[in-house]
């Protein structure tokens, strides 16, 4: 049985560089739990973690198991924006921050694999967050990317220089601020962080 490294053969998307570049995002399929708050204090966002991780693995594994393909599971990834958007940069506004937590599944994941895997994981786990779960494709387009080495916290500069070097291309941010985290957080000290940041455009 071939198995896929979708990092690989993706890396366009999952590899960024230190310095910002453009690149054509195609139509991908997630996972994905929506939520609100604070990401470093909200029960619910850790409630989606635990959710999407098993399901993923979960369709790993029914797709193995069939003698479909194996492939590795791909990494968490989240959409981040607010109302006002002002409550990314005023201290005490986090509990304001709008969120999609998910996780990329390959172009031949079947919705019918999904749901069958849904109803085995919950009857084995029954994770936390699993009636909120969708599966949807999502689609950014002409975008701009880099990657951030460190804290969540020291994000800030990296997003500017993101947003100026699109700006001198000649584009306009649309859509929501996208971060892929190529470490797990939970087991990663925040100076060896390594978090893909990416922000669809329009001209």
């Amino acid at each position: 049985m071939d198995k896929i490294d979708l990092k690989k053969t993706l890396k366009l998307f999952y590899k960024a560089p230190k310095d910002p570049v453009i690149v054509e995002v195609p139509k991908f399929q997630f996972l994905m739990i929506d939520g609100q708050g604070d990401p470093g204090t909200a029960q619910s966002y850790q409630d989606a973690i635990q959710t999407l991780y098993p399901l993923s693995y979960g369709l790993k594994f029914l797709l193995k198991k069939s003698g479909v393909v194996d492939y590795g599971v791909m990494p968490l990834e989240g959409l981040w924006w607010a109302e006002d958007m002002a409550a990314f940069t005023v201290a005490g506004k986090r509990d304001e921050w709008l969120r999609t937590a998910m996780i990329m599944q390959p172009d031949f994941v079947t919705k019918e694999q999904v749901q069958q895997t849904i109803e085995t994981v919950g009857e084995k786990k029954n994770p936390p967050a699993l009636e909120k779960v969708r599966f949807e494709s999502y689609h950014e387009g002409v975008s701009v990317q880099i990657l951030h080495l460190g804290p969540f916290a020291e994000e800030g500069p990296t997003i500017e220089r993101m947003h100026q070097y699109a700006f001198d291309q000649g584009y306009k941010r649309r859509g929501k601020h996208h971060e892929i985290y190529l470490s797990d957080f939970r087991r990663t000290a925040p100076e060896k962080l390594r978090t893909i940041l990416r922000q669809p455009l329009s001209k």
